[in-house]
């Protein structure tokens, strides 16, 4: 469904008329499969949100192609209702003049239904994130994080998406909310046929819900492996991510 080929990214360093460049990813190439989860794991500064922006479209690379269906990303028909995206910083994701349900249903104006079939859709999609019809009416500030990050779930399903790109979705919630959320993403999964490309720079939780990770390590691919392989990781540096797991 996705191929990545031969992608690198440099961001110019050191102000706007600088001629130096650095080196952010290089010779980026994997496929990912319809339906899987596939984890793209590294540490701070790895590259792995720059990757996550391409696969986007919001940015180009430098070189390489990113095929999505066949189609290049970079053309905004080529990604719409193929890919969407949960993001980390939920504060900035819902504009905060908007209720939830306006919220859910910014993505559905280009759908050709009725106004009354899409607010179905937004009640049958809120209780499918755990949420109930008294949401509907409630603005961001009135929400906690996990809540609000499952408002941002639905609005990522509700475009019928068949991928969905999450980018450290679950990073700045408290531990006993991030089980929660992945245990949602887990059940979204089954029920809508859902794939991922999860983000993270936490092996565990790419454990417990990926079928496939992706380590980077400064902007590099250093393995893929499926996790029931992962406890035999290779490079040193996958098997040191492994032992921080552990410990």
């Amino acid at each position: 469904m996705l191929t990545v080929e031969g992608v690198y990214k440099t961001y110019r360093k050191g102000g706007m008329f600088s001629r130096e460049r650095q080196q952010i990813l290089r010779d980026i190439s994997f496929e990912y499969k319809e339906g899987e989860c596939l984890g793209i794991i590294g540490e701070s500064g790895s590259g792995k949100s720059t990757l996550g922006r391409l696969l986007l479209g919001i940015e180009k690379p430098d070189r390489g192609t990113i095929l999505l269906q066949g189609e290049s990303v970079e053309k905004r028909g080529g990604r719409r209702g193929r890919i969407s995206a949960v993001f980390q910083d939920y504060t900035s994701s819902i504009n905060p003049y908007f209720t939830v349900e306006q919220a859910i249903l910014e993505p559905l104006t280009l759908q050709p239904d009725g106004m009354e079939a899409k607010r179905d859709k937004v009640g049958r999609l809120l209780r499918q994130v755990g949420l109930d019809s008294s949401f509907r009416s409630k603005y961001p500030h009135e929400l906690s994080g996990g809540q609000i990050q499952r408002v941002c779930i639905a609005r990522a399903v509700a475009t019928e998406s068949p991928c969905i790109l999450l980018d450290e979705a679950i990073s700045s919630l408290d531990g006993s909310v991030q089980m929660q959320v992945l245990e949602l993403l887990k059940e979204l999964k089954d029920s809508f046929r859902l794939g991922y490309l999860f983000i993270t720079h936490d092996i565990q939780s790419a454990a417990y819900l990926c079928d496939r990770v992706l380590i980077l390590r400064s902007g590099q691919i250093e393995e893929i492996v499926d996790i029931k392989e992962l406890k035999n990781v290779q490079s040193p540096y996958a098997q040191k991510l492994l032992r921080m797991m552990i410990t």
